[in-house]
């Protein structure tokens, strides 16, 4: 019974369990096709994705330039451009984190990664009016941008600091850039125009103050091919458009071009229109204040000396010539006012420079030490080397410094271990001119002119008086004398007329003994005939006498006949 055995009703199931499956049937259904409406999304992805491949493949860097201000820039909008060319556009523009200046993110185009350079310039073109003409008109239609001048240098950067205006001079510029030092920068700004022989051929690039503070340095950048003009030889000044100075030699007005009337501008020459060799890139030359002072001699170094006048120093200032005999060797530095106290009274003294170069070049032939120096400026001085002040123009009344020789000066002691040294002095001609006419307006003072007068006025009524009494005389004289005087010159007349008639005919007589003893008169021509034949006939009677001398007998017998040759 299966009931009575449960192990074996267990196996059975186990069995059934463990009997093959059915194979289930597959049936095969139709090859899937897609549909013509997913390919336009595809075509159109795989365009998307090449336009975007070709966007990063053709994406330029990407820089940062700082400019104090954003005025005219806009994100999405202004460009970049260099030589009018785009080369980039503005995608961003935000504030820095100090708030100090806007930072404008900028993307090149792939082509301009040499802006990267790390001396690469950028700056903001707008319309501008500055020394160098009015820039940026263009900019008022199509809008403010930005301006770019690639750098050379191998380094790279994305941050770079704008510059607030275009710079004069680009690097491709072809030309030298030079170096002028000067005390100050007087009416020139950058862009002030650079002339040669009224010619612009250059422009003032940039300029700064010297570190000490004492002058200043303008970097100017001459245009080739000019910039073959300048050379050592060469000297450059201030050349603005009225140059109007009045010193001791007078008044003197100078003007250059139209250009420079506004913004002024420089010049330059070489001397003698030898420019000698070429400068080279960035030489420093010194910059003169005009034309006259560039083409001076070499200043050399400058020895300071102090001169103590007892007179005005109106007419003078500083500047002013220090004058040898027409040659100007230094300028005056400073004037000031001094009190003596053994004389108790007020001396003025003046700080000179003095340029020994310019005393020649035997003066300074050998290099002098400082007892050889000292020992020749005693001699000069001890042969009347003084200093004067004179009146350089009458016009003006400007006073300049003259130092001559004058050997009637009194002999004075200088101190030469004093520094600066003290030159002696002696009155200018115009303090003299004064002393004179004051001594003389002093001696006028003490003239009685009041008792002179009064004397004066007796003598010219006695003298009216004698002229009354002489006009008495003489009508007296008219009256009575006059008759006989009128006959008497009648008389003298008569005698007169008889005597030039005397002198008429003794005039005709001498005419014709003249006529006579002429040359060519026939009695001349005749006595000379006569002389000639007593001449004649004295020979011929000297020569019988002769032969009566030898032949006496012939005066009976004749003369005989003289023989034949045989």
């Amino acid at each position: 019974m299966s009931s009575d055995n449960p192990d074996q009703s267990t196996g059975a199931q186990d069995d059934a369990n463990l009997a093959p499956l059915p194979q289930p049937s597959v049936s095969h259904g139709k090859r899937w096709l897609p549909s013509l409406v997913w390919l336009i999304p595809i075509v159109a992805a795989l365009v998307g994705i090449t336009l975007v491949f070709k966007i990063i493949v053709d994406r330029g860097p990407t820089i940062t330039v700082s400019f104090r201000t954003a005025e005219g820039l806009l994100a999405g909008k202004s460009k970049v451009r260099y030589k009018d060319v785009e080369i980039g556009e503005v995608q961003a523009i935000r504030l820095s984190p100090d708030r100090s200046e806007v930072l404008a993110t900028i993307l090149l185009s792939k082509d301009a990664k040499s802006f990267t350079a790390s001396d690469t310039t950028f700056w903001v073109v707008r319309p501008r009016i500055d020394a160098s003409g009015i820039t940026g008109l263009g900019t008022l239609v199509s809008g403010a941008y930005i301006g770019a001048d690639a750098g050379k240098s191998e380094e790279t950067s994305r941050q770079f600091i704008g510059m607030e205006s275009q710079p004069i001079v680009t690097r491709d510029a072809a030309g030298k850039q030079f170096i002028l030092h000067a005390q100050d920068i007087g009416s020139l700004d950058i862009g002030s125009p650079v002339l040669y022989r009224m010619i612009k051929v250059g422009r003032v690039a940039s300029y700064n103050l010297d570190q000490d503070g004492k002058g200043i340095s303008l970097h100017i950048f001459i245009d080739a091919p000019y910039d073959r003009f300048v050379g050592l030889n060469t000297r450059f000044w201030h050349a603005s458009g009225i140059n109007l100075e009045v010193n001791a030699s007078g008044i003197k007005v100078n003007t250059m071009s139209l250009a420079t009337l506004a913004v002024g501008g420089l010049a330059f020459q070489s001397i003698g229109d030898e420019t000698g060799e070429l400068a080279n890139e960035n030489t420093v030359f010194d910059l003169a204040d005009n034309q006259s002072d560039a083409f001076q001699a070499t200043n050399g170094v400058a020895e300071t000396a102090v001169l103590y006048f007892n007179q005005s120093l109106r007419g003078l200032s500083p500047g002013a010539p220090v004058d040898f005999r027409g040659v100007v060797i230094g300028k005056v530095k400073s004037l000031g006012i001094d009190y003596d106290n053994k004389r108790h009274q007020f001396q003025m003294p003046v700080v000179v420079e003095i340029y020994p170069d310019r005393l020649g070049s035997q003066y300074n032939a050998e290099q002098q030490s400082t007892d050889s120096k000292k020992q020749r400026l005693k001699l000069l001085i001890n042969n009347g080397m003084r200093a004067q002040l004179r009146n350089g123009s009458l016009i003006t009344g400007q006073l300049y410094v003259a130092i001559d020789f004058f050997p009637k000066a009194p002999k004075v002691q200088v101190d030469f271990n004093k520094q600066p040294i003290e030159l002696p002095t002696i009155p200018g001609s115009l303090d003299e001119l004064q002393t004179q006419i004051a001594t003389i307006a002093d001696k006028l003072s003490k003239v009685p002119f009041d008792q002179i007068g009064a004397e004066l006025k007796t003598t010219l009524i006695n003298f009216n008086v004698t002229l009354q009494n002489a006009q008495k005389l003489t009508q007296t004289l008219h009256n009575d004398v006059a008759p006989e005087v009128i006959a008497a010159m009648k008389d003298v007349r008569s005698t007169l007329h008889s005597a030039e008639q005397t002198l008429h005919t003794a005039d005709i007589t001498l005419n014709t003994a003249q006529r006579s003893l002429a040359e060519d008169a026939p009695l001349q021509q005749d006595l000379r005939q006569t002389f000639q034949d007593l001449s004649r006939a004295a020979v011929s009677l000297k020569v019988l006498t002769d032969y009566l001398e030898q032949h006496p007998e012939s005066l009976i017998r004749g003369k005989q006949a003289e023989p034949k040759n045989e």
